[in-house]
């Protein structure tokens, strides 16, 4: 059987099945917990095993310095929160974000269990984007009916988060596909996740698959012009996708029409066109001036929301979560650790963000390049210059949880033979 065939049944089998069902489960909501619920069971059987376990893995004890500045950043806002019950269960529930990252440092030992992960996750993402194809062209898909402006695939017409998701997690289809089928498989793979990323209708989504389009392209170059060149190239691919969907797709061509709005170059137009989220941000800067400290507690800011922003404010009238209480984050994630920690949580943050660096720079590069699809996946998760979903939600805060777990574990496999099985 070839590698290929090894890896993925490697990858459905314990110890990686409990990790991997955290991805495969995410269209179906809280059932991802599941995955979640093993590896703690997993994690408090390895303690029991062996209590010192912690102190042979450099890769467990980085995940703790980081969710410590995670959790620590939601612990400091929670002690006066404007909505304490609300804050003090987001800091309880973050601390599952443990067990589960420390599953990944001791599941994912070896290099050969690493790439079957990466396999297994590239497996949902074929599923997901072939699903997504199947509702653009019929309608339907397992998710249901298509939702009137955008492909919602899998996740159902409820749950708008096919794009970010797609887009955020795809670096492991990409790296799946050049490492089976080289340069070739790795353009197919692109091409074939990108209809999906442009018809799912999420501007989010379409800057972070272009942040992967570029770290692979300088992956690929391995020159400054060659890169040059590769990005010429995809910006000629990109326009072509974008004229096509734009011509077939009425989705595509509704959201492109409200981009566009902000070429006109007035206030009310870019705010238009970015759905209402200046007024988000406007809102948001009140908030931190008045809370500038350790803000109103995580997962405060829609109930905060309705005492700063404008009587006229059209997310307290009909867009919001529910009439009357205003917006539910703020859509960008600088102003999400602002608002709701502070400069508190901001710090921690940054500091966690100086740790994650050093450790990167530190492994060598045999490792960074075992762990560049994580790292890549990461790095377009917190690009600052996007919108972002909500970090300290229970979906959006499990994806991120997962991810940095399984980027702590890249960064500190062995090869086989180094390792016994």
């Amino acid at each position: 059987m070839n590698s290929f065939g090894t890896s993925l049944k490697a990858a459905l089998r314990s110890p990686l099945l409990p990790y991997w069902l955290v991805v495969a489960l995410l269209p179906l909501g809280r059932s991802s917990e599941l995955g979640t619920f093993l590896c703690l069971l997993g994690v408090i059987l390895l303690f029991a095993r062996d209590p010192r376990a912690l102190q042979q893995h450099a890769g467990a004890r980085l995940l703790l310095w980081l969710l410590g500045a995670y959790i620590l950043a939601a612990l400091f806002s929670a002690f006066d929160s404007i909505v304490p019950g609300k804050s003090w269960g987001t800091v309880v529930a973050l601390l599952r974000y443990v067990p589960l990252g420390l599953y990944a440092c001791f599941a994912i030992r070896r290099d050969s269990k690493l790439q079957a992960l990466y396999l297994a996750v590239a497996l949902v993402l074929v599923l997901w984007t072939l699903d997504a194809w199947v509702q653009a062209l019929t309608g339907w898909s397992l998710g249901g009916h298509a939702e009137a402006e955008r492909v919602s695939g899998i996740f159902g017409a409820t749950d708008l988060k096919l794009g970010p998701t797609l887009a955020v997690l795809s670096p492991f289809a990409l790296w799946a596909a050049r490492r089976r089928w080289g340069a070739p498989g790795l353009l197919l793979a692109f091409l074939l996740m990108l209809g999906p990323v442009l018809l799912a209708g999420s501007r989010a989504a379409w800057l972070c698959y272009t942040l992967v389009a570029l770290g692979f392209a300088w992956r690929e170059a391995r020159s400054a012009w060659r890169f040059a060149g590769f990005c010429v190239a995809g910006v000629l691919l990109l326009a072509l996708a974008g004229g096509i969907a734009w011509k077939t797709s009425t989705r595509f061509q509704l959201r492109m029409d409200r981009t566009l709005l902000a070429l006109h170059g007035t206030g009310q137009s870019i705010d238009t066109a970015l759905s209402g989220r200046l007024d988000i941000w406007h809102t948001s800067v009140e908030i931190i001036a008045a809370h500038p400290i350790n803000g109103v507690g995580v997962r405060g800011f829609r109930y905060a929301y309705p005492h700063y922003a404008p009587a006229n404010d059209h997310f307290l009238t009909a867009e919001s979560c529910g009439v009357g209480e205003g917006a539910c984050h703020p859509h960008q994630l600088v102003l999400e650790i602002l608002t709701e920690t502070g400069v508190l949580g901001l710090f921690l943050w940054l500091a966690g963000g100086v740790l994650a660096w050093r450790a990167w720079r530190q492994v060598g590069p045999v490792a960074r390049t075992r762990a560049f699809p994580a790292t890549l996946a990461l790095g377009v998760m917190l690009f600052p210059l996007n919108t972002h979903l909500a970090f300290y939600s229970a979906w959006w805060g499990l994806l991120f949880g997962w991810l940095l777990g399984l980027w702590c574990a890249a960064l500190h496999v062995v090869e086989d033979d180094d390792e016994p099985a």
